[in-house]
């Protein structure tokens, strides 16, 4: 006789049950996750009901085969920050590195700067330290390593998290520490080397945390489920999903598995399913309450090493699953021109406004008032008692008063918020394959989850799919997944060499040494070896890229000439004469999965052809059409339904579109077909309509990101790829701003006088020109910044349609010093080379040997040209990515239609600046530079006109330094600071500053002309105009107000980084510590990464706790740094606020000033001045404290 196998997905709002009966029979089940009246554990409710057993009576475990479950209890712990308490152990000098992460903020336009809670409760110091190269800096203490760990244990802890710099590689350390701690009696021992032995300090030492944080409370899940059983957990078979798709057992089951245990599932059951029914290449569709998940499937189940989960970064192998706030339950909203939905959602309760328990108006309302949902056909369990249908009159009232309000009609307004919905999701499954290169015109979209049926045909249709598979169990197809999936181990190791023929035996002891650990582990699960099957791939990059490539192993010239294959179709090119690098190994083992038995899933089916059970209206783009509606249980094989058609489900509802047609394989799965391509007519009215509003807001902002996406990823210099100072916009033929990716904010308004100088200078352009800038006194702002342009034309058209631009800061462009920021500057020539207005390619072809002539002969040359047009060619690459999307989005819209649309997005913006100067005073403020010169600022508002005029008079004249800054830089820091005044999302482009007047004094630092020095104006000054501008508010208190720019390099290595310090604080809200404000954002590259590619040591790098200004509401305090160099190096600082406070606001206090220095070799202790060149030798170690913020308000007595 049989046993029974059980696949549970425990969700956070259902779990859902496939169990698998002795006979072989296929049952399923959905029930709350919570309800605590009728039982304590969902999935353990489940298997009793089916093995028909009385509450009080254990399982038994004779009777089972098989548990496999997914589960979000870590997931949920994670979000709601309810894991164990946890105690950081790491290098002295680190005790806020994880803290302080890679420094930018989440959100680039909020004052109040939010940062995700701290996982861990206190923080242990060792004296001990290893470098890049395993060197021991300082010894293991033993003694005081115990003495401090027996600390922490008698405080109550018994998590620990151990993250020493370079253990992956180098991790003797972190085990004598693990040792010590497993002796003093510490349940939970996380070391990072053993949780992720990968490179990256911080995104490893999240991981490492978190898997000290969520273990525990997984094994007091493990032990609640296996007491309900009658054997121990060694005689049950249960298996958990993890991460990376693969089922381990509940013994092997960690926190750090356990982020994406549930979607994994639905992965998983997607493609093996699919497979059946003869799809290899898929988007898994994935559409629930709350959100939808989407992923890339065409032969690998890929996955991702680098990852941010609920604010924590994450170095483990996850599966690429992103994630779009678009469910059932997303809120439709409308502020009066422009509709949008979510991202908020109304949940499962009080749930959709039909719901009837007094809920907002969702996406299900729009799908039930538009006729794709029958209320008839839904369980009654709604309304306060539970008992009631669907309620299609609360949720007409609400479309009705938004039609009153929006002059539409209300099945418009229904079907128009679907649109945006539709849209969001389109755009989030471009993310992950069009973004990276894909063609998925031949794919099918795998739809699962209880609302993808409604929206499968029109996402299919934005995307150019014409295929669709929903499989019988699509409501429950992450609990089929976890059946499906196999048992693996996944292991990895760290390599970080160029890959040639030397290294392919080095390679293949490292695969022979991990595939005995993987075969090891799947063999005490009991699976044999005949059945384990090994998977090995190399994570290859070109050197100094971040951008790694899986390539599976095999010999040298195959492996090389795959990753070029994949390179050339995910990014557009190779480069020939870079070397590879194998960033680190990857071992699978896999086996023990369950077969399909795909004829038990079809063998209820009718074998004549159904007839409709009923027939409904279904409003549709405009028109109403008579819709037959089918039982699916009762479809034949093969069975033609032409739509519009409702296909009813017990776990949802099939809404095929009219040009769809749909059918029922041999698998049971229901295949839609697209049986005609449908153009977007767009009616072009003088007033625009809220959906496409939306639509085209959408649209643009998508193709700006994804030329941000295809520079990040094939940029060569740091300061881009790392640290992504650059930005990626969308211009209409007059250069003014249509979309700016929310990039850096300093870049936001000044990339459009880049683009307007272009135009003036290049009258006659053709297709395959592209243009390169830098010119401060051109449209530029500071040589390091060079601006690619590109004209996009439209089909036979003469003059362009619209361009696209892409602006990255370069690591080094000439100069007087290495990286270009020399703070003694005094002359343009000072700081490198001027790229003015410059043809870069012409037809087509790039014109390398003028570029390379300026770049190299010049006063001060570039020092690394080669560097220099490897990344020109990207942002090249960069732009042609935007080119194709805006020409895709022509052929679907007509260029007439989006050039209307461009207009109404920039009248939309204008008019939600307007609304929101009409609140705002008159106000003044200054702000005064550590050298005397200052920054004067009035702001008048016109409450008529809604406008505001802002004038800095009053500003010092232009300064005999470099604190000089061009007018677009003034204009960029109006915009930026004028967009966070308005507190919802809006689009950022030339409309927002239509209602402001800037007056600039004439030969004053704002407006400087040639030669004068400019390269603080972009990185300083633009920070001092933005505090400005906030004390002039009202709003905020200032913040550091400098971007602290330490560049240090020589003829071999060039380095640049800007450096975090503390937020302003604001009327309620405390500013933030250690983070980047206004002007930047960009991050700071990982200690592991910076010590192994450059000649320094990261000594400290703390919080200057206790620094920001006093009041009501504290200022954020700054940082404190320190580098030591290994090499003689040059190295400059320009920075500000060393002698000029941080102002607070409302009697706040000010904040703390910064301070620099070098601590030489001998132990001599030299202040340095703000703005400072140097030369460090070996051994010196340079020192820079960052300013804090101001305090808001005055500080009340307690």
């Amino acid at each position: 006789m049989g046993k029974w196998h059980f696949w549970i997905d425990r969700g956070g709002t259902f779990t859902d049950i496939v169990a698998q009966t002795p006979s072989g029979r296929l049952i399923t089940e959905k029930l709350l996750s919570e309800n605590r009246l009728a039982y304590s554990d969902a999935a353990i409710h489940s298997i009793r009901k089916f093995m028909q057993l009385t509450p009080d009576m254990k399982i038994p475990v004779s009777q089972i085969a098989s548990i496999k479950m997914g589960t979000t209890v870590a997931t949920n712990a994670l979000l709601e920050r309810k894991g164990d308490p946890v105690c950081l152990v790491t290098n002295t000098g680190y005790a806020d590195a994880l803290e302080i992460g890679y420094q930018a903020r989440p959100l680039l336009f909020a004052r109040e700067i939010k940062k995700p809670d701290l996982l861990y409760q206190t923080v242990l110091e060792l004296d001990c330290r290893i470098n890049a190269i395993g060197a021991e800096l300082h010894t293991f203490d033993t003694n005081q390593a115990r003495q401090e760990l027996q600390k922490i244990y008698d405080s109550g802890i018994r998590s620990v998290a151990i993250v020493f710099m370079h253990s992956y590689r180098f991790p003797a350390h972190e085990i004598e520490a693990g040792k010590l701690a497993e002796h003093i009696g510490f349940t939970q021992i996380s070391l990072s080397h053993k949780v992720s032995p990968l490179i990256k300090f911080v995104s490893r030492g999240d991981t490492a945390i978190v898997d000290a944080y969520l273990s525990p409370l997984l094994r007091r899940y493990v032990s609640q489920i296996t007491d309900a059983f009658d054997a121990s957990l060694d005689n049950l078979n249960l298996l958990f999903m993890t991460s990376s798709g693969g089922l381990t057992s509940a013994a092997l089951f960690e926190g750090r598995d356990a982020i994406l245990s549930g979607p994994a599932g639905g992965i998983v059951g997607a493609v093996k399913t699919s497979a059946l029914s003869g799809f290899d290449k898929i988007i898994t569709f994935d559409m629930g309450g709350t959100s939808t998940d989407v992923a890339h499937y065409s032969g690998v189940m890929e996955k991702a090493f680098d990852t941010e989960i609920a604010g924590v970064r994450m170095r483990v192998p996850m599966m690429k699953i992103h994630t779009v706030a678009s469910g059932g339950g997303s809120i439709l909203h409308y502020d009066g021109q422009r509709f949008q939905v979510g991202p908020h959602s109304a949940g499962a309760d009080p749930g959709p406004a039909c719901y009837g328990r007094k809920g907002p108006l969702s996406v299900t309302d729009a799908n039930l008032v538009l006729g794709r949902l029958r209320a008839e056909y839904f369980p009654k369990i709604f309304g306060e008692s539970g008992n009631k249908p669907l309620n299609i009159s609360i949720a007409s009232s609400f479309f009705t008063a938004i039609a009153e309000a929006a002059d539409k009609p209300i099945l418009d307004v229904a079907e128009g918020f679907i649109k945006i919905a539709n849209q969001n999701m389109a755009n989030a499954i471009k993310k992950i394959s069009v973004q990276k290169g894909h063609d998925i015109s031949g794919y099918a979209l795998a739809c699962f989850g209880g609302a993808a049926g409604q929206h499968a045909c029109a996402v299919a249709e934005l995307l150019g799919i014409k295929k669709i598979i929903l499989h019988p169990f699509a409501g429950v197809l992450s609990a089929y997944g976890m059946g499906l999936a196999d048992i693996t181990s996944n292991h990895q190791q760290q390599v970080e060499q160029i890959l040639d023929e030397n290294l392919m035996p080095y390679l293949s002891e490292i695969i022979c040494h991990l595939s005995s650990d993987a075969k090891s582990k799947l063999a005490k699960q009991h699976i044999l070896p005949a059945d384990i099957c090994i998977k090995c791939v190399g994570h290859l990059k070109y050197k100094g890229s971040d951008s790694t490539i899986e390539v599976v192993f095999s010999e040298y010239q195959k492996m090389k000439s795959d990753f070029e294959s994949v390179h050339r179709e995910q990014f557009g090119f190779v480069i020939h004469e870079m070397p590879i690098i194998v960033d680190f190994i990857e071992i699978e083992a896999a086996g023990g999965s369950t077969k399909i038995q795909s004829q038990k899933l079809g063998s209820t089916q009718s074998k004549t052809n159904a007839k409709p059970i009923g027939n409904h209206p279904i409003y549709f783009e405009g028109n109403w059409y008579d819709a037959d509606l089918f039982n699916r249980s009762q479809i034949a094989p093969n069975q033609i339904l032409a739509g519009p058609a409702l296909i009813l489900e017990d776990i949802g509802t099939i809404f095929i579109q009219p040009g769809w047609s749909a059918k029922t394989d041999d698998n049971s799965c229901i295949i839609l077909e697209c049986d005609q391509v449908k153009k977007d007519d767009l009616l072009i009215e003088e007033k625009a309509d809220p959906v496409l509003l939306e639509v085209f807001n959408n649209l643009f902002m998508s193709i700006a990101e994804q030329m941000g996406v295809r520079l990040q990823n094939t940029a060569r210099s740091v300061n881009i790829k790392e640290r992504l100072d650059f930005s990626c916009a969308v211009f209409d033929n007059k250069g003014e701003l249509i979309a700016n990716a929310p990039h850096t904010p300093v870049h936001l308004g000044s990339m459009d006088r880049s683009v307007t100088s272009i135009i003036e200078a290049h009258p006659a352009m053709r297709k395959g020109d592209v243009f390169v800038t830098n010119a401060p006194y051109n449209g530029g702002t500071h040589l390091p910044d060079i601006t690619v342009v590109t004209p996009v034309f439209n089909q036979d058209e003469e003059n362009p349609t619209f361009f696209v631009a892409s602006r990255g800061h370069h690591a080094d462009v000439g100069g007087s010093a290495p990286g270009s920021m020399t703070p003694k500057a005094t002359h343009i020539e000072d700081e490198g080379v001027i790229l003015d207005n410059l043809k870069l390619v012409s037809n087509g072809e790039f014109l390398e040997l003028e570029i390379r002539k300026i770049l190299t002969q010049n006063k001060f040359p570039c020092r690394n040209p080669e560097q220099n047009i490897a990344d020109l060619k990207a942002q090249i690459a960069a732009n042609e990515k935007g080119v194709l999307e805006l020409n895709y989005m022509i052929s679907q819209f007509s260029y007439d239609g989006v050039k209307a649309y461009v207009a109404h997005i920039q009248d939309y913006a204008e008019t939600c600046i307007r609304r929101m100067i009409a609140q705002l005073a008159n106000g003044k403020a200054e702000i005064y530079f550590d050298q005397g010169c200052k920054i004067a600022a009035s702001i008048r508002i016109d409450e008529q006109t809604q406008s505001a005029i802002i004038d800095f008079t009053g500003t010092s004249p232009q300064q005999p330094d470099n604190f000089n800054a061009p007018e677009p830089i003034t204009r960029a820091a109006v915009l930026y600071c004028f967009r966070c005044m308005v507190d919802e999302p809006i689009p950022i482009n030339a409309g927002c500053l239509r209602p402001i007047t800037i007056i600039l004094p004439e030969n004053s630092m704002l407006t400087p002309a040639y030669p004068a020095a400019v390269v603080a104006g972009n990185v300083e000054v633009s920070q001092a105009i933005a505090d400005c501008l906030f004390l002039a508010l009202n709003s905020m208190a200032n913040a550091q107000g400098t971007m602290n720019n330490l560049n240090f390099g020589n003829d071999a290595v060039q380095y640049y980084e800007t450096i975090c310090g503390g937020a302003g604080a604001g009327n309620g809200f405390d500013g933030c510590d250690a983070v980047h404000t206004h002007m930047t954002n960009t991050r700071l590259t990982d200690p592991e990464i910076l010590e192994l590619r450059y000649p320094v040591l990261l000594a400290l790098f703390k919080i200057r706790r206790q620094t920001g200004g006093i009041g009501k509401w504290r200022g954020g305090d700054g940082v404190e740094r320190h580098i030591t160099c290994l090499e003689e190096l040059d190295v400059s600082i320009l920075s500000g606020r060393r002698i000029v406070e941080p102002i607070g606001l409302n009697g706040g206090g000010n904040g703390s000033i910064g301070e620099n220095a070098v601590l030489r070799a001998n132990g001599t202790l030299e202040p340095l001045d703000g703005r400072v060149q140097l030369v460090c030798y070996p051994n010196d170690t340079i020192i820079i404290k960052t300013p804090s913020g101001g305090g808001f308000g005055v500080k009340e007595d307690k």
